[in-house]
């Protein structure tokens, strides 16, 4: 019976809808049910209107529309570090491509270094995060090269944000133009966060991201997005980066991309070890503890310029020092397509820390953890896009770039397998998947935390799984159990809400956690593995290096998965519903087990996911069923009839704690005959069995 259990269980809906539960919506009213109040079909199974409506740029598929459109940045950029006054230095030619059906008369930059201005919106939004100040971008010069004609510009700044009056409007459909900025700005102290310089035993490095003028998004949703930077995330277009920086003698620079000019700042030995980790599974020390040691105490009074490519990416990022060990391994993954020449197979993992980060449990593994990631994220879900992968250990960022992530060097252990994959994951969302994280972190954070929870069951025979992390299950590792203090939470935000409005009280709670498990619930519970995994696959490939919106995600997997997941939609992203089912009672047809038993499962939470009801009889064997959401359109209380000829020992509602129950105290019944009943053999149909007698199990 238990091979074919499941499938040819037939049970009947004994009891009739209440009629007092269908009551129609109050004109007018939202969706503002509570999980206090007994469940409302009509409102959990309403159509749901998504935020984004389709339209020609936005396809009700999820794909993008047929006249959709997306602008293009490129970049030339040249910076240089004086280590002396901890200032950065650039220039920049920007290209853009206005591929929008509208001319632009303005263009907008961001500059985010002014997060760290006196009296920026950010150190009011989060004063926590900027108790200490610098003078910002200040930026040199602008110049447009418009039509053959180059013109200066007088910026306008304001806050994070700069915009360009341009003397004729840059035309639609194509049409380009060129930008020149000089500009430069004090490097903060690691109270920069994402973007700083740090003091390592041997000396200082800087891990260096929002470092030039970036230009904001022209997009379908809300023309230019200028939303400030407040201390959250990024929304970026794509382009080609050709970026170079210059350093005193000795200094490493790892950054985004690949190295063009490895034969005019790599010593002979560098290069050789290079080649060698070209062919390596293993990681191949390229600069060792000794290596670093020589150059900190050569004086560092001659500059070196490192340049660097990278194509079709959003951003660009890189670390400097002359700290840094750096080890490397191959990548197995094919050659990079289109022949790219600044783009020369192989392809590598690679790892630059401290001497001080050393250690067998600490950043030696870091390159095992970058090949894993790589690999296997572009085995599973989308092929990974760039020549290199870096994993930085310095003052604890614990943030992602194109190509680059920036780590704590004091992680070691499943802490830092769980960091070094999370952030090599945002390669997949966002840096591929280019949504705005200023307004859906959700898209970015939850996302990619989902599949960092498969990378952790996958690597070395689960080595580091379950993932149990400020990120995901936290308190005990079964996502199902503590999920529930936040959906009971009344303060807890939606996932819909914009980034800027989380508090950090729930930015891993909500952003993170609830949005991968909800996608976990998504593929185990709701569509399958098989189901999910091809619908989420389309949806990165249909949207790679483009900007979807959250309506699209959900139109890709409702069509492609061939499920109207509306019900799911609203309880989980728009609201912090829960399911809470309750196990009423067991019975026996006629009072005789022989004939049958009924059980009755009671609907009581306003997320009703599909549910397991686990039987055990008497004589030990035992199946299950799965009550599908539908049985909920109409009721909130169901009567299941169960074949069998003996007396039931035992039922439970989830019984492996799969789907976040809010209340787990009313899910089970354990079954008591009295001793003379359960001694005698089954009793013919006409003779009454005793009465059933169950009590709730918590």
């Amino acid at each position: 019976m238990s091979g074919s259990f499941e499938k040819t269980w037939l049970f009947k809906f004994i009891r009739p809808a209440r009629t007092g539960l269908l009551t129609a919506l109050l004109a007018g009213s939202a969706f503002s049910a509570v999980q206090a109040a007994e469940p409302d079909p009509f409102q959990i199974f309403a159509p749901l209107s998504y935020p984004q409506p389709v339209n020609l740029y936005h396809s009700g598929n999820g794909a993008p529309g047929p006249m959709a459109w997306q602008n293009r940045s490129d970049y030339t950029i040249h910076v240089h570090i004086d280590p002396a006054t901890h200032t950065l230095s650039g220039s920049e030619t920007l290209t853009y491509t206005n591929n929008s059906p509208e001319s632009l008369s303005t263009l907008w930059l961001q500059l985010d270094q002014n997060i760290y201005q006196q009296g920026s919106r950010g150190a009011y939004a989060a004063p926590q995060r900027l108790q200490n100040h610098t003078d910002g971008m200040v930026i040199e010069a602008v110049a447009v090269s418009l039509d053959g004609h180059e013109t200066p510009l007088t910026p306008l700044v304001s806050d994070t944000r700069m915009q360009l009056s341009l003397p004729q409007p840059l035309a639609g459909k194509g049409a380009h133009l060129s930008l020149k900025i000089s500009w430069h700005y004090t490097i903060p102290a690691e109270w920069g966060g994402r973007t700083a310089y740090s003091q390592n035993r041997d000396g200082e490095m800087y891990e260096l991201a929002q470092f030039y003028p970036r230009m904001a998004v022209y997009d379908a949703q809300r023309g230019w997005d200028t939303a400030p930077y407040l201390g959250q995330e990024f929304y970026l277009d794509y382009g080609d980066f050709d970026y170079s920086v210059t350093v005193p003698k000795g200094f490493l620079v790892a950054g985004s991309g690949v190295l063009t000019n490895p034969d005019a700042v790599l010593s002979a030995q560098e290069k050789a070890r290079l080649a060698q980790a070209a062919t390596s599974e293993t990681r191949v020390q390229i600069r060792t503890a000794d290596d670093v040691k020589a150059l900190v105490r050569q004086p560092q009074t001659e500059m070196q310029t490192w340049q660097f490519h990278m194509a079709n990416t959003r951003d660009v990022a890189f670390v400097a020092s002359p700290t840094l060990l750096w080890d490397a391994a191959r990548l197995d993954l094919p050659p990079l397509e289109k022949g790219d020449a600044k783009n020369p197979a192989p392809r590598l993992a690679m790892s630059v820390y401290p001497a001080e980060a050393a250690g067998a449990a600490k950043w030696d593994r870091s390159t095992e953890y970058v090949k894993h990631a790589i690999e296997y994220f572009s085995g599973k879900w989308f092929a990974y896009p760039w020549p290199n992968a870096v994993n930085v250990g310095g003052h604890g960022a614990a943030m992602e770039y194109p190509g680059i992530v920036f780590d704590g060097k004091d992680d070691a252990g499943a802490e830092l397998f769980w960091v070094t994959t999370h952030e090599l994951g945002h390669g997949w969302f966002p840096m591929i998947v280019g949504s705005n994280e200023r307004r859906n972190a959700f898209m970015d954070e939850g996302f990619n935390t989902f599949i960092d929870v498969y990378a952790s069951d996958h690597f070395n025979h689960g080595e580091f799984a379950p993932k149990k992390d400020v990120e995901f299950a936290p308190q005990t590792g079964h996502p199902a159990d503590d999920i529930v203090p936040v959906l009971k939470d009344k303060s807890a935000p939606v996932l819909m809400t914009p980034s800027d409005l989380i508090s950090e009280k729930y930015r891993h709670s909500v952003t993170y956690f609830k949005g991968a498990y909800g996608l976990q619930l998504l593929r185990e519970q709701i569509l399958g593995a098989e189901r999910f995994d091809r619908a989420f696959q389309h949806y990165i490939a249909l949207w790679a290096f483009r900007h979807p919106t959250p309506s699209d995600f959900f139109r890709v997997m409702e069509s492609e998965a061939g499920e109207d997941l509306s019900w799911f939609w609203r309880g989980w992203y728009f609201q912090n519903w829960g399911p809470d089912y309750s196990l009423k009672s067991v019975s026996y047809v006629n009072g005789n087990p022989v004939q049958g038993a009924r059980v009755q499962v009671e609907n009581k939470g306003w997320l009703p996911l599909p549910v397991v009801l686990a039987i055990t009889w008497m004589d030990g064997s035992s199946a299950r069923l799965t009550i599908p959401t539908e049985t909920w359109y109409q009721r909130n209380a169901v009567t299941l009839q169960i074949p069998g000829k003996q007396a039931i020992r035992s039922a439970v509602l989830d019984p492996d704690h799969m789907i976040p129950d809010l209340n787990r105290a009313d899910n089970s019944f354990s079954v008591k005959l009295t001793s003379a009943h359960a001694a005698a053999p089954a009793a013919p149909a006409a003779t009454p069995a005793p009465t059933l007698q169950g009590t709730p199990v918590p």
